[in-house]
Formats: structure tokens, C-alpha cells, sequence
């Protein structure tokens, strides 16, 4: 007689399933078992209870090739699948390699994952790099620590002499850093530390360099994993330290399948693993800064840069003011005459200074192309993509492609619609501004980074090389460059439209801003020297009194922090109150509303017959901000709660068994939202 298991196979259904087997097994083993007529993976999570009442299945072979999952791993996993109701089969599936171990794929010629470099010497601590260090070094158990430093303030420093003392006690370290800030310089400043004792693991490495890495790290030939949110997934044993650098990063959330945060999850990994974490960011969250303030996390603050350098100094220039008022304006707007639209005279006067010193300029953009839109001036009409009914954008001034779905067309000339006007482009992209610069600064060698330049890790180590030999004058980039980078000759950076962010339909708009100005402030004048003037940053905007300007150039965090948490307590918003994202989709707009009216109704009962639930608000449904995206219909349901306990367990109990909801239509679940587009 076979004894009974369950085990969480690798297919979307929500609970494990039950097979027979004879012969041990363990919790954690990966097997092969049958599903319909195909056989699938699976992770024995113990022996089952009781027999069903009908035949059961029996387990195929158990895959010798890897181990047993730990069980304080499995424990995690188990509390992944749970909290953010995503199938348990496919959670666990996450935590193996994308190869077998003996694969041997073509190996291509690239550069080692991690350089070999000459080890660097210690840096001096200063006193509150030494407070700080000395304080986390206290703990060996598991406590959450926050460690709040303005940019430049040498928090990398605290991390590498924190895993230098794990490596010591024999034990290994995790660290966690945001996809778009794992740039080569940061793993070249572990690599120059610890030698060959790191793995990396991100999105740029093929699937075989993933494996190795992946083996390299379990087998305990490297004692420190660098990388990206996924890296979470690999079972390292013996854990004694997290790290999560940038924890305030929106790219620790993954936006599809299993939707969780990196961040949030390497706190709860911490816990089971009883090992300390540290988060650390200049414009902490407010989720975490509302723990340290609450006292839930330990808080440690450095106000000050490496060898006191200055803080950047920030001006603002209010573009509403570019109108002729009086006699000074007029010779002003006659005197800058040939300046593009989106250029202020104090920004360009800036540059020319900072060039003619030989340093460098950064201007920053937070979108690509040419333009946003393309418009008739005579009817309005502007083209959108057939699939995402979202403007299609401008680019090398010949084609308009959707950021969404990659859908293309060639830019006409005659409007397609009134047949009568000339289709105008308006707005303004990165390309534009290389473009103009070029004219303005001949001679200037001017580099843009953005997703259409920088497609791979070796474009973005080009780029980086160049910009640290002084090779490039002048750099214009989206997000890509705001994040990590350390330039020593950049002294003046350029935020060409702050407003870019203000007022998009999210509750968190205004904490992206000021994280994105902070933070693109920070790359400014990082290595001066004594004497020198600080660096520079312009920030042009037409809302020149909004929150996350008025409190950025203050650089007062802690302010914006309190001012913006008042706001949110007064809606319930997180983090004061807990929010769930239902997504309804489907390619058919009638059944998607009638699915998602289906779903409030759900809720509303619900809420009626639990007293539990009474302080849950159900919000919507509504179409979502994208209404439609690759060529799916989309609604959205929120759901609100005070008590941050009765979210999770209500979410669960509205999607039911899921066998209510038509076919074609799907529901999508996320748990702490960071985008509600």
C-alpha cells in the first residue's frame, strides 16, 4: 500500500494536489507526477491526512538532481503562495535553476558575471558610518533595520563591512538591489572586496550563466548572492545577513504572475531564516519609514556625505514665468531667442559654464522618443494604438510605436481622420533633446541612455566607462540614469520636465516624484573636492509649489514623509490602510463589465455577511487608467481596509473557487499595489 502526500505541482490551481508513492519522501523533494495526460513537476509538501474518494495518482520518480528544498525555505514559499493567493505549484517552481545542471548550451564569448579585479582597501568610516555599522553589528538574530542616508552618504560601505563580518561567523549574505540599479560599477565594488566569493543573479545573464551561478552558490563555492528581486528564490542556506539596497524602488514589485514584493518578502525570509535585514535609501518608502517611526523597525540616520561633501544645490526655475511681463523679460526671450521650447536660459547658461570647465552634464528625461503624440491641429485627432487606446509615440521623426504592445506604423503626414490637416508632433523625448544639444553644443560629445540605446549589459558597461574617462560632455537619459550612478566629473544635473510624474491616476504620484528628484539630485557633484563649489541641479517645472518639489529642494524627507502620511491616513491609503487590485481582463468589453459588476456584488455580500469585514471598502468597478492594453479590455475593483488583517483573508474569499468567472475572462490579483495604471 502506498502511503498518500500532497504535492504543490507546477500548474495554476490553488491548492496541493494528493498522489500515492511508495518509499520515503521528504518535505522540499522535487518530483515528476501525472497531470490530465501530461507530467509535471512538483514539491512534496508532506503526507496527506486523508484518502479522497476517488483514485488516486501515483508519483512517476522523484528528480535526483536537486535536493530537498530547506524547510524554512519551503516555510517561506508556503507563506508566499499564501499571502499574495498566487498558486502554490508554481511559487515553489521559482525557487530552481532554468537549466539542469548538465546542460551544456553553446557557451557565447561574453564577460565573466563577475570581473576579477585587485582587492580595495578599507575606506575610513566616518563617525555616523561608524555608529550605524557598529549598531546593526549588535544583532545576530532576526531584526529589520532601516538605515535613512542622504545620497552619497556612504551606505555601501556600512554593507560591506556587515557581510565582511557575516563571511567571518562562516555564514553567507543576500543582496538584493533594484534590476535597474545593478549596474557594473556596484558589483565591481563587491567583486573588489570579496574577490571570487560572489554569484550574481539578474536579467541580463543567459540561462546557462543563471545556473551556474544558481549551483555555484547552493554547492558553497560562493559565500554572497548580489542580485536582482528573483535572486530571493535561490535557496541559500545558512543565511546570516539580507540586504536590500534602494528598498524604496518600484521594481521590487513584480507586476505579473505571482505579484510580490521583493522587499516585503526579504523581510519575511529574514524572519524565518532568523537573520538580520537591512534596508537602505535616501528617500526611504513610506511602508518602511512608517515601521522604523512606529518603532517596528530600527531606524539609523546619516545626514551627511563621505568627507562632508555638499549637498547638491537645487534651483528651480518656473517655466510659467517664460512669458514677456515687462521690459527685462522681452530682451531676455529676444536674447535666447534660438533655444528650443524646453530649454530655460538659466539651465543652458548652467551647462555652458560646466562644460567650459571640462566637467560634466546630465539632463534627464522621464520618457523616450521623439514625442508623445502625434495631433491634427485642425480636428484633434491624435494617433492611438488599435490595441492599448494609448497615444502612440513619435520616433527617428518616421514611426509611431505603442511603448506597450510594440505595435508600429509610418508616420503619415495628412491626418487620417479630417483627411484635411497636417498631423503636428507635440511634446518632447529624449531623442529630441540629443537632437537639439547637438546644434546647441557642437563639438560636445553628447550620449543618450534609454531603452532604445541601452538594450544590454554591454551598452550600459560602455556607457559607464565612457562617462567615467570624461569621454561624454553631456548625457541625456529616462530613468536609467537616475539610480546608483557615480560619476566623479558630473557637476550639474538637469531635470528637463519634473512635472512628467505629478498627475498621473495613482495615490502614489507625488512620493514617486520626490523620490525620482531626490534621487536624480544625488547624482550630482558627488566627488568634490575641498574648495570646490557644490554640485548643481535644475529642476524646470510648471508646478513649481508642488509637494515633492516644495519638500525635495529642502531635502527634507522627513517632512514630505509626515505631510504625505497625513494625506494618506485621511483616505485610509497605505500604509496606513491595507489595498488589494482586482484586474478584470478579457478581449470581449461587454463580458469584462458584466464579470467585473459580478465581482462587486460578490464583494458586497461578503462584506454584509461577516462582522469581520465591515471595515472593508469596496471601490469600483471602473474601467482601469489603461483601458485597454494588447488588445485586452480592463476594469479594476480596489478593495480598502483598516485592519490590515481582514485584506488578505477577504480577497481570498471573493475570488472563491474562480469557477463562477467566465471563460475568456481573466481576475487578477495583486496584494499592496504599487500601480493601480
Amino acid at each position: 500500500m502506498s502511503s498518500l502526500w500532497k504535492v504543490a505541482v507546477e500548474a495554476p490551481l490553488p491548492e496541493a494536489l494528493t498522489y500515492g508513492f511508495d518509499g520515503p519522501l521528504e518535505r522540499g523533494q522535487l518530483v515528476n507526477a501525472p497531470l490530465g495526460r501530461r507530467s509535471v513537476k512538483g514539491v512534496v509538501l508532506g503526507p496527506a491526512e486523508i484518502s479522497p474518494d476517488f483514485k488516486i495518482k501515483n508519483i512517476e520518480s522523484i528528480d535526483d538532481a536537486y535536493g530537498p528544498l530547506p524547510e524554512k525555505f519551503v516555510r517561506w514559499l508556503e507563506w508566499l503562495a499564501q499571502y499574495y493567493v498566487h498558486p502554490i505549484g508554481q511559487v515553489m517552481q521559482s525557487a530552481f535553476p532554468p537549466l539542469k545542471k548538465t546542460d551544456k548550451k553553446r557557451a557565447s564569448k561574453r564577460p565573466p558575471v563577475i570581473p576579477q579585479l585587485e582587492a580595495d582597501s578599507h575606506l575610513n568610516l566616518t563617525p555616523e558610518q561608524k555608529t550605524t555599522y557598529e549598531n546593526i553589528s549588535k544583532f545576530s538574530g532576526f531584526s529589520t533595520h532601516l538605515i535613512f542616508g542622504v545620497t552619497g552618504s556612504g551606505k555601501t560601505e556600512i554593507y560591506l563591512r556587515l557581510l565582511e563580518d557575516v563571511l567571518n561567523t562562516g555564514k553567507t549574505g543576500l543582496v538584493l538591489v533594484p534590476e535597474i540599479s545593478l549596474t557594473p560599477q556596484l558589483i565591481q565594488r563587491f567583486a573588489r572586496r570579496f574577490g571570487d566569493k560572489i554569484a550574481a543573479l539578474h536579467s541580463q545573464l543567459s540561462d546557462r550563466e543563471r545556473t551556474n551561478q544558481w549551483w555555484d552558490i547552493i554547492e558553497g563555492r560562493k559565500q554572497i548572492l548580489i542580485g536582482a528581486r528573483s535572486a530571493l528564490f535561490c535557496p541559500v542556506e545558512n543565511l546570516g545577513l539580507i540586504i536590500v539596497d534602494e528598498e524604496h524602488e518600484p521594481s521590487f514589485k513584480q507586476d505579473e504572475k505571482l505579484k510580490y514584493n521583493g522587499r516585503d518578502a526579504a523581510v519575511m525570509l529574514g524572519k524565518l531564516m532568523n537573520c538580520p535585514v537591512v534596508l537602505g535609501s535616501a528617500t526611504p518608502s513610506l511602508e518602511s519609514w512608517k515601521n522604523a517611526v512606529d518603532g517596528k523597525y530600527h531606524l539609523h540616520t546619516l545626514r551627511n556625505r563621505v568627507a562632508d561633501r555638499a549637498l547638491p544645490q537645487i534651483e528651480v526655475i518656473d517655466l510659467r514665468k517664460n512669458k514677456a511681463d515687462d521690459e527685462h523679460q522681452k530682451e531676455v526671450i529676444e536674447k535666447y531667442s534660438f533655444l528650443p521650447f524646453w530649454l530655460s536660459p538659466a539651465l543652458y547658461e548652467r551647462m555652458r559654464e560646466v562644460l567650459e570647465r571640462g566637467d560634466q552634464a546630465a539632463l534627464f528625461l522621464n520618457r523616450r522618443g521623439v514625442a508623445q503624440m502625434v495631433v491634427c491641429p485642425a480636428c484633434g485627432h491624435t494617433r492611438e494604438c488599435p490595441n492599448c487606446d494609448i497615444s502612440l509615440t513619435l520616433h527617428a521623426h518616421s514611426h509611431l510605436i505603442c511603448h506597450y504592445c510594440d505595435y508600429h506604423e509610418n508616420m503619415k503626414s495628412k491626418c487620417p481622420d479630417c483627411k484635411e490637416g497636417e498631423l503636428e508632433a507635440i511634446g518632447l523625448g529624449t531623442e529630441l533633446l540629443e537632437t537639439d544639444l547637438n546644434r546647441l553644443f557642437p563639438g560636445q560629445t553628447i550620449a543618450r541612455a534609454d531603452r532604445d540605446e541601452i538594450q544590454n549589459r554591454a551598452d550600459l558597461e560602455e556607457l559607464i566607462q565612457k562617462m567615467e574617462s570624461g569621454e561624454i560632455n553631456i548625457l541625456v537619459g529616462t530613468q536609467m540614469i537616475a539610480k546608483g550612478l557615480d560619476f566623479p566629473k558630473l557637476k550639474l544635473v538637469g531635470l528637463v520636465l519634473a512635472d512628467v510624474g505629478f498627475n498621473l491616476p495613482d495615490f502614489r504620484s507625488t512620493e514617486r516624484s520626490f523620490q525620482l528628484i531626490t534621487q536624480m539630485s544625488g547624482r550630482s557633484g558627488r566627488h568634490i573636492k575641498e574648495g570646490e563649489s557644490p554640485g548643481q541641479v535644475i529642476i524646470q517645472t510648471f508646478n513649481a509649489e508642488h509637494d515633492s518639489i516644495r519638500f525635495a529642494i529642502q531635502n527634507d524627507f522627513e517632512g514630505f514623509a509626515q505631510h504625505e502620511l497625513e494625506i494618506r491616513g485621511q483616505l485610509n491609503y497605505p500604509p496606513i490602510g491595507k489595498l488589494v487590485s482586482f484586474r478584470i481582463q478579457g478581449p470581449r468589453l461587454e463580458q469584462v463589465e458584466q464579470t467585473a459588476r459580478l465581482l462587486a456584488r460578490r464583494a458586497y455580500a461578503l462584506k454584509s455577511q461577516f462582522t469581520q469585514y465591515e471595515g472593508v471598502e469596496v471601490l469600483g468597478p471602473a474601467e482601469a487608467p489603461l483601458a485597454k492594453l494588447r488588445g485586452q479590455f480592463r476594469y479594476h475593483l480596489l478593495i480598502k481596509s483598516a485592519q490590515a488583517t481582514a485584506a488578505n483573508p477577504f480577497s481570498r474569499q471573493l475570488l472563491g473557487d474562480q469557477e463562477w468567472i467566465p471563460s475568456g475572462v481573466k481576475i487578477m490579483i495583486d496584494i499592496d499595489p504599487m500601480s493601480l495604471l
